[in-house]
């Protein structure tokens, strides 16, 4: 009973039965925590996933490089697969296109392939290997979400990129080791040659053995005569004694020939000599008849010269007692060369142990010769082997520890990631400062607007001018306002930490921003009375909020919520702020500057009119529907 006492006509709600704006109030109570919950939500329901509508500036500024001959345009091919992907909404530009486009905002960050993307792809074989830049540009003052979005973006593009490109880049290590790969089959078939040179050559090198083998054995049998005459007695021809006692008369017999020849020579020259003698005393003589003897001596003289043993016949004989001593030596010396050949003669071997050395010879020159063919062989091969080792090693890089662990890097990391800041927010509270001065100002100025009266209603009354009327509630309203500011702003700067670029201009700016909440907060009032004009106050702020683009980039907001930022005050002063806060001031400030300058006049001249219209007394105004 207590609760259905609490609906009974004579309770507070009797208020609200009565006329159309009490109603409208008591609807937009009951929905004022849907629109700050509800509205919110479904402003801000799924932004990650709408990252693929934020615009972003793709440049690709890739010249190419050449491969093994081939051009590799691998900048063009991951453009395209970046478009292909609709990750974001990508617009490919030019460099100056693409940076005057994050700067104005038209986009909030770019992606850069650069000039030297192929030709770090191409780079792996050579001797300074790196991984391919991927350089990502963001602007804080464009939006601060948007840069940690872009980053969060950077890391899935470089590893889709990174698998995109890895293959190139394996592909472009492989075509550049595959003609050392040539060089080492060449060098392996080089081996192999060598392989079948050397078998060749063990197989000569086999008959070889076996032709000295042989050789062996005929020596062997080459000796046996020297035995056989050992044992004379045992065979059928002479014996060692009887070669040599016929050896020693031999010796003997000449020895004795010698000394008759020397005999027969000493007479003979000795009768050269008288001859000679006697020509001459003949030839001398006076006497011409006895002159004329001499010379029928002369045939003497010469045949005794010219015949025989001659005149130097003792020099020859000489000659040939020396050698018939030598003769007898060997012939008389059993143990002699000549001795034992002569009985090797006697005994009928020499000669077949000659042919057996001959035969053995022949058969070691063959295998020496096909053994030298085999070795030549070999020699080729190994020449060709050592050839395609060395230019398989001229053609594998030789690598310091530090490029082999590059190497590695880059193999395993083909992409790598370059962020580039312009006009940088130094910390969260800094990226998200401008969103939240706003907040906190318009808050401000609605509790302002709580004690001060929005329009007096005494100078009304007296006919005051309505224009008059608004400025005395507004002016002392903004100088509580513009102190509110001035709090906020030194103690952001000096406690907490924040460091516009602006400084002063940043606090110009925020009270320009008071003074248009305060007027906004006054013409709501002044419209639709104190209690309703607070109430749309507050569902106004919810609007701005969510649609104002302080906190996610507006292209990730629901559909309506876009269409309200281009109407949304507060979008002005957010981006007012940013780029006074962070830098980067371009057209944007100026446009924020003119908006919410013209939004204070149109506010205080909606102000003036409902002033002017309040002049004017209704039951409504003598007894509000609703008070707050």
């Amino acid at each position: 009973m207590k609760m259905l006492a609490a609906f009974s006509p004579g309770s507070d709600f009797k208020r609200y039965y009565r006329g159309r704006m009490p109603r409208l109030a008591l609807i937009v109570i009951i929905l004022m925590p849907l629109m700050y919950g509800a509205l919110y939500l479904w402003a801000f329901w799924n932004p990650f996933g709408d990252v693929n509508k934020l615009p972003v500036a793709l440049v690709n500024a890739d010249k190419g490089a050449t491969v093994e001959g081939e051009k590799l345009e691998a900048g063009e091919q991951v453009a395209e697969g970046l478009i292909a992907s609709k990750q974001m909404d990508l617009h490919l530009l030019s460099p100056e296109e693409a940076a005057e486009g994050v700067a104005r905002g038209t986009y909030y960050f770019s992606i850069t392939l650069p000039e030297n993307f192929s030709e770090s792809l191409a780079s792996p074989m050579s001797d300074d290997p790196k991984s391919a830049d991927l350089i990502f540009t963001y602007n804080d003052a464009n939006n601060y979400l948007a840069t940690i979005i872009g980053q969060d973006a950077a890391g899935q593009v470089v590893n889709m990129v990174g698998a995109q490109v890895g293959a190139q880049t394996f592909d472009v290590v492989f075509q550049q080791v595959d003609p050392m790969m040539g060089k080492i089959t060449e060098a392996a078939d080089g081996a192999e040659e060598l392989a079948t040179g050397l078998q060749q050559a063990k197989s000569g090198a086999d008959e070889l053995n076996d032709g000295v083998q042989e050789l062996a054995s005929g020596v062997m049998e080459a000796t046996d005569p020297l035995l056989s005459a050992a044992q004379a007695h045992d065979q059928g021809g002479p014996s060692a004694a009887e070669v040599n006692a016929t050896a020693d008369r031999l010796g003997r017999n000449i020895g004795e020939l010698s000394t008759t020849l020397g005999t027969a020579a000493t007479t003979q020259s000795q009768a050269y000599q008288a001859i000679t003698a006697l020509s001459a005393q003949l030839r001398s003589n006076p006497d011409p008849t006895v002159r004329s003897l001499a010379p029928a001596l002369e045939p003497v003289k010469n045949f005794l010269a010219t015949q025989g043993f001659g005149p130097d016949a003792p020099g020859d004989l000489t000659a040939i007692q020396n050698d018939s001593a030598l003769l007898s030596e060997q012939l008389n010396n059993p143990s002699s060369p000549l001795r034992t050949l002569l009985t090797l003669f006697e005994s009928g071997g020499l000669v077949t142990d000659i042919e057996q050395v001959r035969g053995a010879v022949t058969e070691l020159s063959d295998g020496t010769a096909e053994l030298a063919s085999g070795l030549a062989e070999l020699s080729s091969g190994a020449d060709e082997l050592a050839s395609g080792l060395e230019e398989g090693a001229e053609a594998i890089p030789h690598w310091s520890k530090q490029q082999q662990e590059q190497l590695a890097k880059v193999l395993g990391q083909p992409v790598t990631l370059d962020e580039r800041y312009e006009n940088r927010a130094a910390t969260f509270g800094t990226g998200f400062a401008p969103f939240f001065f706003g907040l906190a100002l318009f808050v401000g100025s609605i509790i302002a607007w709580m004690l001060f009266t929005p329009l007096q209603a005494r100078p009304i009354a007296h006919g005051l001018n309505s224009f008059r009327v608004v400025l005395a509630s507004f002016a002392p309203t903004l100088a509580v306002g513009a102190l509110q500011a001035a709090i906020l702003f030194l103690v952001t700067v000096f406690a907490v930490g924040l460091k516009p670029v602006h400084p002063w201009a940043t606090y110009g700016f925020m009270v320009l921003m008071v003074a248009m909440f305060m007027a906004m907060i006054q013409m709501f009032n002044a419209l639709f009375g104190a209690a309703v004009g607070r109430v749309v106050t507050l569902a106004f702020l919810m609007i701005m909020l969510t649609s104002a683009g302080g906190i996610y980039p507006v292209q990730t907001t629901t559909k309506p919520f876009q269409y309200i930022h281009w109407v949304d005050p507060m979008t002005y002063t957010v981006n007012g702020l940013r780029q006074l806060t962070v830098g980067g001031i371009d057209y944007r400030l100026w446009v924020a500057l003119a908006v919410i300058s013209g939004l204070i006049v149109i506010f205080l001249a909606i102000s003036t009119w409902a002033a002017h219209r309040n002049r004017q007394y209704t039951m409504d105004r003598l007894y509000p529907p609703v008070e707050v």
